[in-house]
């Protein structure tokens, strides 16, 4: 699948999260490679291996999965005429006994995980050359009875080493009232004796160094010449030998190359199944049924980044239609169901269990395309319209019946009456081929289309009228609602008002880009911060050039009288409109409540909408706007009594 997708779907933390619970180098390797398969034969395998791992782990049972450390390069010498050290065959010691242990672990498994078990009978304990290298090698050094002629020469060397001993005795003895220090000492590896400066041509031998001061002279006695001659080319045998057995060894772990990496790429198999059972259980992940025919049914699913903070998800599509078109207010989770979807399909076809209920179905799919996100680029100075219409042209291009299609926010960023229109006919389009085609929107045009076509539904996320939060919860077969008059009346916008706007949506003349074809009125239609369009109309009070004009000349209402508690204004940056809840303060900084979220927004960059005066009656209480109705309760109870304890919490602007 295309790359942008994953990326969208966040496919890439996914992938993150499962490293954690890897212990080797192949197994990471293998989750850094993993992606959606296509044949359903071959997701259900890897489904099944990450159930019996799961399965295995739930048992109780530890799997002992080799790290593999240090193995890694001991492997990749093999075969080059490097002779491996006796740190190198330490390292493939603890590798075969892992090993070892990890085919005795799977063949007591046989009947609880009989798939992955099966996966052991592929590996090699290598008895004769783990039994080789232990004999040989021990403690990192290798042993007198590696062979014979080690053993010869290490008895030579002990036998001389016992001789230039015993000389040294005698010599300490005879020079010791010339000596520096009454102690032997060694330079360049050979014994000597620390001898007064002015002495030194009392003892016949050879000077091999002086102290920094000068006043000693280390001498090599001329009768520890021979023997520590003698002990040198010993050692110098000793090594030869070493290295014979090591070269012999090296030989014999290259005769089990091929099995030495069978048994490797197996524990990097073994590893990359346990630890997608690991992350199964982290996250609550289940086995579900498969199909080919587009038919998805969720049973509350969470997005596996989100966890159990996410209201579960309850999703179906591919039965009865095939395109869903979901609705709902801003931050109602739209998009959060959207990305659930589209990630849940692509884990459950890279072999992962996923978080939903027992007896969910998820279908397989050639190609999952996406268009989430603006995907705006500076670089290229794209706007927000034209990086909607690349990512559709590309997915028109391979689009079909085993095509999972996921739109976020259609007809968004250009002339809503064109982008709806657009976005109609690529539903259409998409519809003929058959694809599988989930579609979030604000538009009603989009949402009555879906209405009266056949092969399309509606689903909306539900929202409470009365305390004015969403509820996450997708409702399918109903058409979602602006709430714009609930939420109007709620916060106490007159009425008349409210009946207004309501003739003239039963009237079928709101447009998305302001009003037309309207007959005058006395009252301007309140616009919900859900929905807010590209530019909002502006009531007679507030003439948007005679304000221009007057800030350039600095004649006229100043910014300060123009924005008053409670006004409602156009923020043109971010696209939303919202309530003036603190007036300017000296920094020409204004107080703007969008949503319940407490914003400070400079005048320059504000437009004026709606009066406060036009939108409340005379001596109304702005609490009611911006307080919750708790704090509220808790203020009025504070100014009839002291109650201890009771404290108003308020959010961070």
């Amino acid at each position: 699948m295309k790359p942008f997708t994953l990326n969208k779907l966040e496919y890439e933390k996914i992938r993150t999260e499962l490293e954690r619970f890897a212990v080797s180098y192949l197994g990471i390797e293998h989750i850094r490679a993993m992606a959606p398969l296509t044949q359903l034969k071959a997701i259900r395998n890897k489904l099944n291996e990450t159930e019996e791992a799961k399965i295995l782990l739930q048992a109780g049972a530890s799997v002992p999965i080799p790290s593999l450390e240090g193995i890694q390069m001991v492997l990749d010498l093999l075969g080059t005429g490097y002779v491996l050290t006796e740190r190198d065959f330490g390292n493939m010691v603890q590798y075969l006994r892992s090993c070892r242990q990890l085919i005795q672990y799977m063949n007591a498994k046989g009947s609880l995980a009989p798939t992955i078990s099966s996966y052991a009978s592929s590996m090699h304990e290598l008895r004769p050359l783990l039994s080789e290298i232990e004999r040989s090698i021990h403690g990192g050094r290798v042993v007198d009875s590696a062979s014979k002629d080690l053993a010869k020469i290490r008895k030579k060397i002990i036998v001389t080493e016992d001789r230039i001993k015993r000389k040294l005795d005698s010599l300490m003895s005879r020079y010791r009232s010339i000596m520096q220090e009454n102690v032997i000492s060694k330079r360049g590896g050979r014994y000597v004796l620390p001898i007064k400066k002015e002495h030194r041509r009392s003892v016949i031998g050879s000077i091999l160094d002086e102290s920094a001061s000068g006043q000693t002279v280390f001498i090599e006695p001329a009768d520890l010449q021979g023997l520590q001659m003698e002990l040198n080319l010993l050692h110098a045998d000793e090594g030869r030998e070493e290295t014979k057995v090591l070269s012999d060894l090296t030989a014999l772990a290259e005769q089990y190359q091929s099995e030495l990496n069978i048994n490797a790429e197996t524990v990097g198999i073994y590893d990359y199944v346990i630890a997608r059972g690991k992350y199964a259980i982290a996250i609550g992940g289940r086995n579900v049924k498969l199909n080919q025919q587009g038919f998805i049914n969720l049973k509350s699913a969470v997005h596996p980044l989100i966890g159990s903070s996410m209201v579960p998800l309850d999703f179906t599509i591919g039965e009865h239609y095939k395109t869903l078109i979901i609705t709902g207010p801003n931050t109602g989770g739209k998009t959060s169901a959207l990305k659930t979807v589209g990630l849940i399909t692509v884990m459950v076809q890279s072999g992962l269990l996923v978080p939903v209920a027992e007896g969910s179905h998820c279908a397989i799919f050639d190609e999952v395309s996406v268009d989430i996100g603006d995907g705006q680029s500076l670089e290229h100075a794209l706007s927000t319209f034209s990086a909607h219409i690349r990512n559709i042209r590309d997915i028109l291009e391979t689009a079909g019946q085993s095509t999972l299609v996921l739109l976020d926010e259609m007809a968004s960023g250009t002339d809503p009456g064109e982008g709806v229109g657009l976005s109609i006919a690529i539903l259409e389009e998409l519809n003929k081929r058959r694809a599988t085609v989930v579609v979030t929107t604000h538009f009603s045009e989009i949402k009555n289309f879906a209405e009266r076509t056949a092969g399309f539904e509606n689903a909306r996320m539900e929202f409470d009228a009365d305390t004015l939060e969403p509820l996450y919860r997708l409702r399918i077969g109903e058409a979602g609602h602006s709430y714009a008059f609930v939420i109007a009346a709620k916060l106490g916008i007159p009425e008349a008002i409210i009946a207004r706007s309501r003739e003239i949506t039963e009237a079928g003349n709101v447009k998305n880009d302001g009003i037309s074809m309207l007959q005058p009125s006395d009252a301007m239609p309140w616009v919900d911060d859900v929905s807010s369009p590209q530019s909002l109309p502006l009531p007679p009070v507030y003439d948007q050039a005679q304000r221009e004009d007057a800030e350039e000349s600095h004649i006229g209402p100043s910014p300060s009288s123009l924005y008053q508690l409670g006004d409602r204004v156009y923020v043109p940056y971010m696209k939303r409109s919202g309530t003036v809840y603190e007036a300017m303060d000296n920094m020409g900084n204004i107080g703007v409540m969008i949503q319940k979220e407490r914003l400070k927004i400079n005048h320059k960059r504000l437009k004026p909408y709606i009066a406060a005066k036009d939108l409340y009656p005379e001596d109304y209480d702005l609490d009611i706007v911006f307080e919750s109705k708790e704090n509220r309760k808790k203020r009025k109870l504070m100014n009839r009594q002291h109650v201890e304890g009771l404290q108003i919490e308020t959010k961070p602007e």
